[in-house]
């Protein structure tokens, strides 16, 4: 039998075969390595989803003139270098009587160019995912590619920004990048740069002023634990404070038709609240626990430690202070501001407990106790996203019947075209926003001014004619126009049509 044949002493030695990458390294995409590339490509996928989403919206019919249309008017007017008059708040009414956002105005360009809604909706998509960028490159710097592949998601398919973003325009589309490199300058402790993000924020509206306060707090307090001079992030906070205070008391009543602010009278329903009530409207109805239950989830819960967090405090007492019902839930707009400082705050607490601590003997180092807490808080984070998901308009984009065209829509879009471009139009709130860029629209439940519109287009079965027109101030107008010789052109299944004689 064959022996096999020793190695000599002086036979070279067998060639090794090449070591494999370790297997995790090799499970990840290089892409992930990446934090420029994976951060732009998360936003730009997010971007594409929430254009998808909101373009299909409204093409639907499902967009409003409260708040598209509104927007849209203004928008318009700015395009043509005219001030933001807004027929569908009321004739004549200046649209920053209302609320203080000039920072609109930067749209103006770009609508000119391309003068319709979807570039409202397009724009909005686009500043929404801008989000994503810093709050993942941070995550990546902290924790590398994983962790920003996780932090990049919570916050593109966030319950807020997702419910935002598919929800018409509003002028806060500016405000969640703007907070989003904002808190990430504050994590990174970059005071400068914290700032001059945050600043922005006074021409978005006019209650950010007060988070522009609290960046100038955290800045101070930030400033004293280092023991450099806290007044640069007072004088911040001094700013944000007087900008709200002036545009509240000064600016909004100076182009308000009232001359006051009209939403003073949503605190406590209009009258002063007494101190010992105000614990009491922070946390009733029990709605408003949901609300506070799901952004502390979106950190993670463990995000509450971090000071970034104190961020949300401004808009959440306003909020919860108001004695308007839409602002205590999940179901609108409002939330969006408070998305990307919550992941902020959860990088940050994941920052925190990777830092490393002292061990007994003084030179070697250690994990923090928080690290397995914050990996936790991680997957709650993401728990929440994926949960959340199905109830939120994002999901819309693999649902075959969302793109679908129903025969009501049909009928809809046909009686629309019946109306010519520049003509003077009263239509129902959903109507309204398929005719703000080609005609002059004001609602229907609204007295005309004489000699009246040309043509009246009502959806009797539009849901949101419960708002902000009531059913019965619509079905008031419309036997108003029909008894003053308004002719009908249309009446089918609910859709009214309507020609001035």
């Amino acid at each position: 039998m064959p022996m096999p044949l020793a190695l000599s002493p002086h036979s070279p030695p067998r060639p090794r075969p090449p070591t494999a990458p370790p297997r995790r390294a090799a499970r990840l995409p290089r892409l992930l390595h990446h934090p420029a590339a994976l951060a732009w490509g998360l936003a730009a996928g997010f971007a594409a989803l929430y254009v998808c989403v909101a373009a299909n919206r409204h093409r639907r019919g499902l967009t409003k003139a409260y708040d598209l249309g509104i927007f849209e008017q203004a928008i318009r007017a700015y395009a043509h270098l005219r001030p933001p008059i807004v027929p569908l708040k009321g004739p004549g009414y200046h649209l920053l009587g209302d609320h203080f956002h000039p920072l609109i105005a930067t749209l103006a360009p770009v609508y000119r160019a391309f003068p319709t809604p979807l570039t409202l909706v397009v724009a909005q998509a686009l500043l929404m995912a801008l989000a994503v960028v810093p709050l993942t490159r941070w995550a990546h710097e902290v924790a590398g590619p994983r962790v920003a592949l996780v932090v990049g998601c919570a916050t593109g398919a966030s319950w807020g920004i997702v419910r935002a973003a598919a929800d018409d325009f509003h002028e806060i589309a500016f405000a969640v990048p703007l907070l989003a490199f904002a808190a990430t300058a504050l994590g990174r402790r970059r005071p400068l740069a914290a700032a001059l993000w945050s600043l922005p924020l006074l021409l978005v509206k006019e209650d950010l002023g007060l988070t522009v306060a609290a960046v100038g707090l955290l800045i101070a307090w930030q400033a004293r634990q280092t023991g450099r001079t806290p007044l640069p992030g007072i004088a911040l906070a001094a700013v944000g404070l007087a900008a709200t205070a002036v545009t509240v008391l000064v600016v909004l009543p100076a182009f308000n038709p009232g001359g006051g602010f009209d939403y003073w009278q949503q605190l406590d329903g209009g009258g002063q609240p007494a101190p010992w009530t105000l614990p009491l409207l922070l946390g009733w109805p029990p709605v408003k626990w949901l609300l506070l239950f799901l952004l502390a989830a979106t950190a993670g819960f463990l995000g509450l430690r971090s000071p970034l967090f104190l961020l949300c405090v401004p808009t959440l007492a306003w909020r919860l202070l108001s004695a308007n019902p839409h602002y205590w839930g999940v179901s609108y707009h409002y939330s969006a501001v408070l998305m990307p400082i919550a992941i902020a705050a959860l990088v940050d607490t994941v920052a925190r407990s990777r830092r490393p601590r002292p061990t007994a003997g003084g030179a070697d180092t250690a994990p923090t106790p928080l690290l397995l807490r914050a990996r936790r808080a991680l997957l709650v984070s993401a728990l929440v996203t994926v949960v959340t998901l199905p109830l939120y308009p994002l999901h819309e984009v693999v649902m075959p019947e969302a793109w679908r065209t129903s025969p009501r829509l049909t009928e809809t879009r046909a009686m629309l075209r019946l109306i010519p471009d520049d003509a003077t139009v009263a239509a129902s709130n959903r109507l309204a926003a398929q005719l703000t860029d080609r005609t002059e629209v004001t609602l229907v439940c609204r007295e005309p001014i004489r000699p009246g519109p040309e043509w009246v287009a009502v959806d009797l079965r539009d849901p949101s004619v419960r708002a902000p027109c009531a059913v019965a101030d619509t079905a008031r107008m419309l036997t108003v126009y029909q008894e003053s010789g308004y002719r009908r052109l249309v009446d089918q299944d609910g859709l009214i049509l309507l020609k001035r004689p």
